[in-house]
């Protein structure tokens, strides 16, 4: 793709993500291109169709949140890791607004995929976690991130996040913790990369 081509793409992705997040799935893709200072048809010839383009946002986002999750691998307070990627994992949900089943309708294929994903990330924080003592060995990653996805699902719409963030605070002492660590959400990209984050459908790969 051309320097001009990427440019056009990546603007309208990122004003897509912040339309999709205001509006939902079904928000105007002629707001979309205009907030990316494209016309519309530029639109259509990178996304041809309202699916592809939040599908396109949807992969990007869970890549992002994947890619989270491998640099706060690198942290040496394991409880501190999970805690904060367990936040970003919530905030990720109640910011859905739908665009997960918009995005993935007649395509078990690539929620399987996104799904694995983000269940990959989360076993690689749990297991440092349980190695560190303070988690139950009987903890599963699978069963956190359904937890997680469900409490963003029941405070989707709720402007105040403290239900959703005391939801979660029972969550993880039911799996162990006894304190819960401070400083839960640290800044993106803060600690650089333990592992390469996963697209898609690809596990983690964590560092010999």
């Amino acid at each position: 793709m051309r320097s001009h081509a990427r440019r056009n793409y990546d603007q309208i992705l990122q004003a897509a993500t912040v339309v999709f997040a205001d509006s939902g799935p079904d928000a105007s893709l002629n707001e979309i291109a205009r907030r990316a200072g494209v016309g519309p048809g530029t639109l259509y010839r990178h996304f041809p169709n309202r699916q592809s383009l939040q599908t396109a946002v949807l992969r990007e986002r869970v890549e992002n949140l994947c890619g989270e999750g491998a640099d706060l691998l690198r942290l040496p307070d394991a409880d501190i890791a999970l805690v904060r990627w367990l936040y970003l994992l919530l905030l990720h949900a109640r910011s859905d607004k739908g665009l997960g089943a918009a995005a993935l309708t007649g395509s078990t294929d690539q929620s399987a995929q996104c799904r694995t994903a983000i269940v990959e990330t989360a076993a690689h924080l749990v297991a440092r976690a349980k190695d560190s003592g303070t988690v139950r060995s009987d903890t599963s990653a699978d069963d956190l991130v359904h937890l997680v996805a469900g409490i963003g699902l029941a405070t989707e719409y709720q402007p105040d996040s403290a239900r959703a963030e005391r939801l979660l605070d029972t969550v993880l002492r039911g799996i162990g913790m006894v304190e819960i660590p401070g400083q839960r959400i640290g800044s993106r990209r803060q600690a650089g990369a333990a592992i390469e984050p996963p697209a898609c459908g690809s596990a983690p790969r964590v560092p010999r």
